[in-house]
């Protein structure tokens, strides 16, 4: 566990969008945003490199933008 501000701060944003997604996904009965909003609640707990936090977390919202219903 990194206790780096950057790192605290990238588990805040995408921990919350991760929720929302989780949420969202479970709303629509749709398991892609389920499985991405899982993926960016639980990553930052996992690396430690603030460059690859911040990569893997907008990496994850960019394929969350592709799997939305419109």
């Amino acid at each position: 566990m990194n206790f780096d501000p950057y790192n605290i701060l990238a588990g805040i944003i995408f921990g919350t969008l991760g929720l929302g997604a989780f949420t969202y996904g479970k709303k629509l009965e749709r398991w892609q945003p389920v499985t991405i909003g899982l993926a960016l609640m639980i990553y930052p707990y996992l690396f430690s490199n603030n460059w690859l936090v911040w990569g893997i977390g907008v990496g994850l919202l960019v394929l969350l933008w592709f799997y939305h219903d419109e």
